[in-house]
């Protein structure tokens, strides 16, 4: 007996047949098309890139623990992507002596982190980048909450499905140095525990505090400060409050698009000032679907000049399980429109002929590749979806004729082969 390989995809990655990749291809149609009316230009990237730049600023789980790597021919360390910032930082930086800033670009990569594979968390998945480079305006930050609410509205979602949660790691810090009374040294660490605060029970919290070295009456300030929300800005120093962009934003006409929340931090080592996650309200799914930030030297990496930028990521595997908790998840397509059926071989050139027509009109339309009897070329074009045939048969074809029938009722009449599509395209319309 032969061994045969194992049709199973590698752990963590997913194959997506027909029916799966319409119902994709329609919701990522729509994120499209918003980004494209805000202004939003596609890029893309290599798949792979030096290890280098997500080791230097991914931070250190995904630099650690995630990426996948391996070594070329020619000595050099690559990394499968994990993520697009970084790739899209280097673009930048290499081509900022053509661009007119700022700019607005997005991309839908696939991306690869080393995952243990659960619910919302895969080893490969496909991430909506959005991004603005150039402009430290406020006016960036309120877009991209704009920008949020009409991608998931232009999805089917409601307003009280999800909800906008952002901070500034700014303020943060802020707080956590003159209230809670931490060392700059400890910041990163405390960061660090404030990202994981809803993951774990309090006493688990406090065995981390006191690791990294925080007395009892420092976890206990800790905690008020992340549970006061917007009252904690009346603790803040106003200089540190005046330099925040979040700050003006909550102080704009946009305040309701964003919910000011002192627990958002973001793993991400390259975020330096705002920073936001979106989540599902749903009890059934209560958790960030996606986020992002600012980052004002990303680019540094690979240029003298400081160019600033402000984006998010959206993942397609908590945006699928998102769409179906709340059942806005579309139908998948029909395979075809219409089939156009020869009664016999000798018609396959003129079944052809009439489906190119039907296809100049915008349908999708096929022909047998396989002629079988007419009854089972019925039944076929009936499972396939399509809610109309049209019959080339001998005499009518030497007529300049052909038969459009409805699979619905059955209901069929010979029109001339002129007409054929704006019959098709009527009974379609019913």
């Amino acid at each position: 007996m032969p061994e045969y390989l194992p049709t199973a995809p590698y752990r963590g990655t997913r194959d997506f047949l027909p029916p799966e990749m319409s119902v994709r291809m329609q919701v990522f149609g729509h994120l499209y098309d918003v980004l494209e009316r805000y202004g939003y230009l596609r890029y893309d990237g290599p798949l792979m890139e030096s290890a280098e730049i997500y080791e230097r600023k991914s931070g250190q789980e995904i630099a650690d623990q995630q990426l996948y790597t391996l070594t070329d021919r020619g000595d050099r360390r690559l990394a499968l992507r994990p993520e697009m910032t970084p790739t899209v930082a280097r673009i930048i930086a290499g081509n900022a002596g053509s661009l007119q800033f700022p700019v607005r670009w997005y991309s839908h990569p696939n991306c690869f982190r080393y995952e243990r594979p659960q619910r919302g968390r895969v080893r490969e998945h496909w991430q909506i980048n959005a991004d603005i480079f150039g402009s430290e305006s406020p006016n960036c930050e309120i877009e991209m909450f704009e920008l949020v609410h009409d991608l998931l509205r232009s999805v089917g979602a409601t307003e009280d499905m999800f909800r906008v949660r952002a901070n500034d790691r700014n303020l943060l810090s802020s707080a956590l140095t003159d209230l809670v009374g931490c060392t700059a040294e400890q910041l990163p660490q405390v960061f660090s525990l404030v990202d994981r605060w809803e993951k774990y029970d309090r006493d688990t919290l406090a065995g981390q505090a006191e690791t990294i070295g925080l007395a009892d009456k420092q976890f206990e300030k800790l905690g008020d400060v992340l549970g006061a929300g917007l009252a904690l800005l009346d603790e803040l120093p106003a200089p540190v409050k005046e330099a925040s962009n979040l700050v003006r934003v909550l102080e704009s006409d946009a305040a309701g698009l964003v919910h000011f929340d002192p627990m958002i931090v973001r793993g991400l080592a390259y975020y330096t000032s705002t920073v936001f996650e979106v989540f599902d309200v749903s009890p059934e799914n209560n958790r960030a679907l996606f986020g992002g930030g600012r980052y004002s030297d990303l680019a540094g990496m690979f240029t003298s000049q400081q160019i600033t930028g402000i984006g998010f990521g959206m993942g397609d595997v908590t945006l699928m399980d998102f769409l179906a908790t709340h059942g806005l998840a579309p139908s998948p397509r029909s395979e075809v429109d219409v089939v156009v059926i020869p009664v016999s071989e000798d018609l396959g050139g003129a079944a052809r002929q009439v489906a190119t027509r039907l296809r100049g009109t915008g349908l999708r339309t096929s022909t047998p590749l396989e002629l079988r009897k007419l009854g089972k070329e019925l039944a076929k074009a009936d499972k396939a979806g399509a809610r109309a045939v049209v019959i080339v048969g001998r005499e009518d074809w030497d007529s300049g004729n052909v038969t459009v029938r409805s699979l619905a009722t059955r209901e069929q009449r010979q029109v001339p082969l002129d007409e054929a599509p704006t019959a098709v395209a009527a009974l379609l319309a019913e």
